[in-house]
């Protein structure tokens, strides 16, 4: 049913765009049927990919596959919405002048040749617009994260974290078009901040450990004085969780499956807990994300920063009493108009908030999803310097 739905979608999206473009343009018979024939094979290849992946085949030439693919569906998508807004936009204004006066309306309608003039050179304008920005959207993705630095005040922060460093990895989707010269670019780039600790906050990876094993390795030379931690986004619930949890444990990361850790400096400490995805328990019922039980017997320690995927579990952190939590899943919004959407199914799209005193920072991914595009919203790695709040 996904699969029908899916393809149906795509299926109208991309041959409105073949429509408006054979009407607009004024393309021959001869080009047509080509046009048409390249408009069918960009609508499947997006599909064709997650099919075979669903029934465990994976391959490089799946993956070439999906690279193209899903860059085609950037450049329809973007297509798309302009042809859609500028149609509406001459449906709105037919419908007003059809309400003017005589006199009025003569004044302000278009004649024929005149509206066929303007919606082709339109047609024009939205391909010359589209191209460059989807080149510019793929450049964008592909180039991989820029450091972010944020400064997180904390009141009561112990004398010894003064300054203490947390890179944040989290959205990094290893899987059919990020592989390992990405995650290498990421290495290089945790390995250039040097922080403290790093964390991972889940949805690290898109596909079974057998094909993306070699492709991860290079993060498992990440080194951190007090350690790298990871918790589970809804991606590896997809992929199966428990398996990339076995896996992330040989690379040495430590996984925070609703515990916690105590991180210590001159007999100083913090609390560092982390928690599953917020929908984990939709795919592994013991796998229920707790923010309060992933504190249990951490009585003492003041300062309490929470990992946890998704921004919605900001509502218990706060409750459970976290000073600090660190999260991702949005990517930001991707690129326009995502961010709409994207702002409206979350309660912090990205950066930092505060939410009834708990802070939160909303990372908008190190790597990507979906189409290989980031329009106005970069990937990050963020580094977090610890502070103490005056007081």
């Amino acid at each position: 049913m996904f699969f029908i739905i899916f393809l149906t979608v795509l299926g109208f999206m991309h041959g409105y765009v073949g429509w408006r473009i054979f009407t607009d343009l004024n393309i021959n018979s001869r080009y047509k049927i080509l046009t048409i024939v390249l408009i069918a094979i960009f609508t499947l290849l997006p599909v064709l990919p997650i099919a075979f992946r669903y029934i465990g085949y994976e391959s490089s030439l799946l993956d070439i596959l999906s690279l193209i693919g899903y860059t085609g569906l950037g450049f329809f998508f973007l297509s798309f919405l302009l042809f859609i807004s500028r149609d509406l936009v001459f449906k709105v204004w037919s419908l007003i002048s059809s309400f003017l006066p005589p006199n009025t309306k003569k004044q302000v309608t278009i004649d024929l040749e005149k509206r066929q003039f303007l919606q082709k050179s339109l047609s024009i304008g939205i391909l010359t617009l589209v191209a460059p920005a989807t080149s510019y959207g793929f450049y964008s993705a592909r180039k991989g994260p820029s450091i972010v630095n944020q400064t997180i005040y904390l009141n009561d922060l112990p004398d010894s974290f003064e300054n203490f460093t947390i890179a944040q990895i989290s959205d990094l989707h290893v899987g059919p078009t990020i592989k390992k010269p990405y995650v290498e670019k990421v290495l290089n780039q945790i390995s250039i901040i040097n922080p403290d600790l790093i964390a991972i906050t889940g949805d690290l990876v898109d596909g079974s450990i057998d094909y993306l094993k070699k492709d991860l390795e290079p993060l498992s030379e990440m080194i951190a004085k007090y350690g790298t931690y990871f918790v589970t986004g809804n991606h590896e619930y997809y992929s199966g969780a428990e398996k990339w949890l076995e896996e992330t444990d040989r690379m040495g990361f430590a996984n925070l499956v609703n515990e916690h850790n105590l991180i210590s400096i001159n007999n100083e400490k913090i609390v560092l807990a982390g928690v599953t995805d917020f929908r984990a328990h939709q795919i592994i019922p013991s796998h229920k994300t707790n923010p309060k039980n992933a504190l249990r017997g951490s009585v003492d320690e003041k300062v309490k920063i929470l990992l946890a995927h998704q921004p919605s579990s900001i509502f218990k952190a706060n409750e459970a009493g976290y000073d600090f939590q660190i999260s991702g899943h949005t990517h930001g919004g991707q690129f326009w108009p995502f961010t709409y959407p994207t702002k409206k199914a979350n309660p912090y799209l990205s950066g930092l908030h505060d939410h009834n005193g708990t802070q939160i920072y909303v990372n908008s991914g190190t790597g990507y999803w979906g189409p290989p595009l980031r329009i106005g919203v970069p990937s990050e790695i963020t580094l977090f310097k610890l502070k103490k709040k005056a007081s």
